[in-house]
Protein backbone atom coordinates (compact mmCIF):
# COMPACT_ATOMS: atom_id res chain seq x y z
CA UNK A 1 0.00 0.00 0.00
CA UNK A 2 2.73 2.44 0.97
CA UNK A 3 4.84 1.78 -2.49
CA UNK A 4 1.55 2.11 -4.45
CA UNK A 5 0.94 5.96 -2.52
CA UNK A 6 4.13 6.52 -3.36
CA UNK A 7 3.93 5.42 -6.90
CA UNK A 8 0.63 7.87 -7.12
CA UNK A 9 2.80 10.61 -5.72
CA UNK A 10 5.47 10.24 -7.94
CA UNK A 11 3.20 10.16 -10.92
CA UNK A 12 1.52 13.36 -9.37
CA UNK A 13 4.81 15.35 -8.79
CA UNK A 14 5.76 14.48 -12.30
CA UNK A 15 2.63 15.85 -14.01
CA UNK A 16 2.59 19.09 -11.80
CA UNK A 17 6.55 19.31 -12.96
CA UNK A 18 5.59 19.01 -16.68
CA UNK A 19 2.88 21.74 -16.22
CA UNK A 20 4.51 24.30 -14.14
CA UNK A 21 7.81 24.05 -16.40
CA UNK A 22 6.26 24.30 -19.83
CA UNK A 23 3.32 26.30 -19.55
CA UNK A 24 4.40 29.12 -18.59
CA UNK A 25 6.79 29.04 -21.65
CA UNK A 26 4.99 28.03 -23.94
CA UNK A 27 1.65 30.31 -23.05
CA UNK A 28 -0.52 29.25 -25.61
CA UNK A 29 -2.91 32.57 -24.36
CA UNK A 30 -0.11 34.63 -25.65
CA UNK A 31 0.73 32.84 -29.22
CA UNK A 32 -3.23 32.70 -29.92
CA UNK A 33 -3.38 36.37 -31.49
CA UNK A 34 -0.46 35.43 -33.39
CA UNK A 35 -2.13 32.23 -34.52
CA UNK A 36 -5.03 34.45 -35.98
CA UNK A 37 -2.93 36.69 -37.41
CA UNK A 38 -1.21 34.01 -39.36
CA UNK A 39 -4.45 32.34 -40.47
CA UNK A 40 -5.90 35.70 -41.10
CA UNK A 41 -8.95 35.43 -43.30
CA UNK A 42 -9.00 31.46 -42.98
CA UNK A 43 -12.64 29.98 -42.12
CA UNK A 44 -13.99 28.68 -38.72
CA UNK A 45 -13.13 24.92 -39.98
CA UNK A 46 -10.08 25.78 -41.66
CA UNK A 47 -8.88 27.14 -37.84
CA UNK A 48 -10.10 24.66 -35.70
CA UNK A 49 -8.46 21.94 -38.01
CA UNK A 50 -5.53 23.75 -37.69
CA UNK A 51 -5.89 23.77 -33.69
CA UNK A 52 -6.50 20.12 -33.74
CA UNK A 53 -2.98 19.46 -35.64
CA UNK A 54 -0.72 22.13 -33.90
CA UNK A 55 -2.15 20.84 -30.46
CA UNK A 56 -1.16 17.03 -31.62
CA UNK A 57 1.82 18.85 -32.96
CA UNK A 58 2.75 20.34 -30.26
CA UNK A 59 2.65 16.98 -27.21
CA UNK A 60 4.75 15.01 -30.00
CA UNK A 61 7.24 17.32 -30.18
CA UNK A 62 7.28 17.63 -25.76
CA UNK A 63 7.10 14.10 -25.49
CA UNK A 64 9.89 13.70 -27.79
CA UNK A 65 11.89 16.39 -26.18
CA UNK A 66 11.42 15.09 -22.71
CA UNK A 67 11.95 11.33 -23.52
CA UNK A 68 14.79 11.34 -26.20
CA UNK A 69 15.90 15.27 -26.23
CA UNK A 70 18.86 14.53 -24.64
CA UNK A 71 20.25 11.69 -26.22
CA UNK A 72 20.12 13.19 -29.79
CA UNK A 73 21.53 16.33 -28.58
CA UNK A 74 24.66 14.19 -27.36
CA UNK A 75 24.43 12.09 -30.41
CA UNK A 76 24.95 14.86 -32.69
CA UNK A 77 27.19 16.49 -30.03
CA UNK A 78 24.51 20.09 -29.78
CA UNK A 79 24.30 21.90 -26.73
CA UNK A 80 21.16 23.69 -25.49
CA UNK A 81 22.66 27.01 -25.87
CA UNK A 82 22.85 26.02 -29.83
CA UNK A 83 19.05 25.50 -29.87
CA UNK A 84 18.29 28.42 -28.11
CA UNK A 85 20.62 30.64 -30.18
CA UNK A 86 19.40 28.84 -33.70
CA UNK A 87 15.34 28.85 -32.45
CA UNK A 88 15.55 32.43 -31.06
CA UNK A 89 16.48 33.55 -34.58
CA UNK A 90 13.97 31.57 -36.03
CA UNK A 91 11.52 33.47 -33.95
CA UNK A 92 12.68 36.77 -34.33
CA UNK A 93 12.62 36.70 -37.99
CA UNK A 94 8.63 35.82 -38.30
CA UNK A 95 8.22 38.50 -35.55
CA UNK A 96 9.95 41.21 -37.46
CA UNK A 97 7.98 40.15 -40.25
CA UNK A 98 4.63 40.12 -38.61
CA UNK A 99 5.61 43.59 -36.98
CA UNK A 100 6.61 45.06 -40.17
CA UNK A 101 3.76 43.80 -42.79
CA UNK A 102 1.47 46.28 -43.99
CA UNK A 103 -1.96 46.18 -43.61
CA UNK A 104 -2.90 46.70 -46.99
CA UNK A 105 -2.09 43.20 -47.52
CA UNK A 106 -4.92 41.48 -45.68
CA UNK A 107 -7.72 41.04 -48.63
CA UNK A 108 -5.14 38.95 -50.28
CA UNK A 109 -3.76 36.97 -47.36
CA UNK A 110 -7.79 36.76 -47.29
CA UNK A 111 -8.10 35.38 -50.23
CA UNK A 112 -4.65 33.09 -49.86
CA UNK A 113 -6.24 31.98 -46.77
CA UNK A 114 -9.60 30.81 -47.43
CA UNK A 115 -8.25 28.54 -50.57
CA UNK A 116 -6.16 26.32 -48.25
CA UNK A 117 -5.90 23.08 -49.37
CA UNK A 118 -5.60 20.39 -47.04
CA UNK A 119 -1.68 19.80 -48.08
CA UNK A 120 -1.30 23.50 -46.97
CA UNK A 121 -2.85 23.57 -43.77
CA UNK A 122 -0.67 19.73 -43.18
CA UNK A 123 2.59 21.79 -43.82
CA UNK A 124 1.59 25.14 -42.18
CA UNK A 125 0.12 23.30 -39.05
CA UNK A 126 4.07 22.62 -38.13
CA UNK A 127 5.63 25.25 -39.37
CA UNK A 128 5.50 28.20 -37.84
CA UNK A 129 2.50 27.43 -36.21
CA UNK A 130 3.52 24.27 -34.34
CA UNK A 131 7.07 25.33 -34.07
CA UNK A 132 8.62 27.72 -33.47
CA UNK A 133 5.10 29.68 -32.23
CA UNK A 134 3.33 27.47 -30.11
CA UNK A 135 6.72 24.69 -29.28
CA UNK A 136 9.44 26.89 -29.40
CA UNK A 137 13.84 26.58 -28.28
CA UNK A 138 12.46 27.55 -24.57
CA UNK A 139 10.01 24.85 -24.34
CA UNK A 140 12.06 21.79 -26.18
CA UNK A 141 14.98 23.53 -23.84
CA UNK A 142 13.00 22.92 -20.62
CA UNK A 143 11.12 19.48 -21.71
CA UNK A 144 14.56 18.46 -21.69
CA UNK A 145 15.75 19.62 -18.80
CA UNK A 146 11.91 17.45 -17.37
CA UNK A 147 13.07 14.72 -19.15
CA UNK A 148 16.36 14.24 -17.29
CA UNK A 149 14.71 14.80 -14.17
CA UNK A 150 12.98 12.19 -14.25
CA UNK A 151 15.12 9.54 -13.81
CA UNK A 152 15.04 7.03 -10.73
CA UNK A 153 16.97 4.58 -9.49
CA UNK A 154 14.09 1.93 -10.62
CA UNK A 155 12.43 1.25 -13.96
CA UNK A 156 9.41 1.43 -11.90
CA UNK A 157 9.25 4.64 -10.79
CA UNK A 158 11.36 5.68 -13.42
CA UNK A 159 8.06 5.08 -15.95
CA UNK A 160 5.67 6.00 -13.54
CA UNK A 161 7.03 9.18 -13.33
CA UNK A 162 7.08 9.11 -16.71
CA UNK A 163 3.61 8.61 -17.41
CA UNK A 164 3.14 11.23 -15.04
CA UNK A 165 4.78 13.75 -17.48
CA UNK A 166 3.19 12.90 -20.27
CA UNK A 167 -0.13 13.48 -18.57
CA UNK A 168 0.94 16.70 -18.04
CA UNK A 169 2.40 17.26 -21.56
CA UNK A 170 -0.95 16.28 -23.09
CA UNK A 171 -2.90 18.99 -20.47
CA UNK A 172 -0.68 21.45 -22.20
CA UNK A 173 -1.37 20.72 -25.62
CA UNK A 174 -5.35 20.66 -24.59
CA UNK A 175 -5.09 24.20 -23.49
CA UNK A 176 -3.39 24.95 -26.88
CA UNK A 177 -5.83 23.70 -28.66
CA UNK A 178 -8.75 25.21 -26.73
CA UNK A 179 -6.87 28.49 -26.96
CA UNK A 180 -6.33 28.32 -30.65
CA UNK A 181 -10.21 27.02 -31.29
CA UNK A 182 -11.59 30.25 -29.36
CA UNK A 183 -9.23 33.16 -29.87
CA UNK A 184 -11.01 34.36 -32.09
CA UNK A 185 -14.27 34.90 -29.91
CA UNK A 186 -11.68 36.10 -27.46
CA UNK A 187 -11.06 38.76 -29.59
CA UNK A 188 -13.93 40.07 -30.63
CA UNK A 189 -14.53 41.89 -27.56
CA UNK A 190 -11.57 43.65 -28.51
CA UNK A 191 -12.91 45.03 -32.14
CA UNK A 192 -11.26 45.59 -34.98
CA UNK A 193 -9.15 48.76 -33.49
CA UNK A 194 -8.04 46.83 -30.48
CA UNK A 195 -7.27 43.87 -32.53
CA UNK A 196 -5.03 45.40 -34.64
CA UNK A 197 -3.12 47.31 -31.61
CA UNK A 198 -3.08 43.76 -29.92
CA UNK A 199 -1.89 41.69 -32.79
CA UNK A 200 0.85 43.88 -33.16
CA UNK A 201 1.72 44.20 -29.70
CA UNK A 202 1.84 40.56 -29.97
CA UNK A 203 4.11 40.50 -32.85
CA UNK A 204 6.47 42.88 -30.56
CA UNK A 205 6.59 40.72 -27.72
CA UNK A 206 7.44 37.94 -30.23
CA UNK A 207 10.04 39.55 -31.15
CA UNK A 208 11.09 40.66 -28.07
CA UNK A 209 10.85 36.63 -26.91
CA UNK A 210 13.22 35.45 -29.89
CA UNK A 211 15.63 38.26 -29.04
CA UNK A 212 15.77 36.69 -25.55
CA UNK A 213 15.87 33.11 -26.32
CA UNK A 214 18.67 34.30 -28.66
CA UNK A 215 20.81 35.73 -26.33
CA UNK A 216 20.27 32.88 -23.25
CA UNK A 217 22.03 30.47 -25.32
CA UNK A 218 24.44 33.31 -27.57
CA UNK A 219 25.47 34.95 -24.22
CA UNK A 220 26.22 31.44 -22.54
CA UNK A 221 28.37 30.73 -25.31
CA UNK A 222 30.20 33.69 -25.65
CA UNK A 223 30.61 33.84 -21.92
CA UNK A 224 32.02 29.70 -22.19
CA UNK A 225 34.27 31.12 -25.27
CA UNK A 226 35.30 34.14 -23.20
CA UNK A 227 36.23 31.92 -20.37
CA UNK A 228 37.90 29.03 -21.76
CA UNK A 229 39.68 31.58 -23.98
CA UNK A 230 40.92 33.47 -20.87
CA UNK A 231 41.66 29.66 -19.31
CA UNK A 232 44.23 28.80 -21.93
CA UNK A 233 46.21 32.06 -22.49
CA UNK A 234 49.37 31.25 -20.95
CA UNK A 235 50.07 33.14 -17.97
CA UNK A 236 53.85 34.84 -18.45
CA UNK A 237 56.32 33.99 -15.82
CA UNK A 238 57.01 36.43 -13.83
CA UNK A 239 60.82 37.53 -13.77
CA UNK A 240 63.02 36.40 -10.50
Amino acid sequence: MDDLSTYFAAFGTSALLALAALLPIANPTSTAPIFLSLTEGASEKTRQELAKRIARNVFLLMVGATLLGSIVLDVFGISLDIVRAAGGLIVVNIGWRMLTSNGGESPRAAKIAESYTPEMVRSQAFFPLSFPISCGPGTISAAITVGVSLASPTITMSVVRTAGAVVGLAIIAMIVFLSYRYAEYLLRLLGDNGTVVFLRLSAFILLCLGIQIFWDGAGNLLSDAIHNGIAKVPVPAQPL
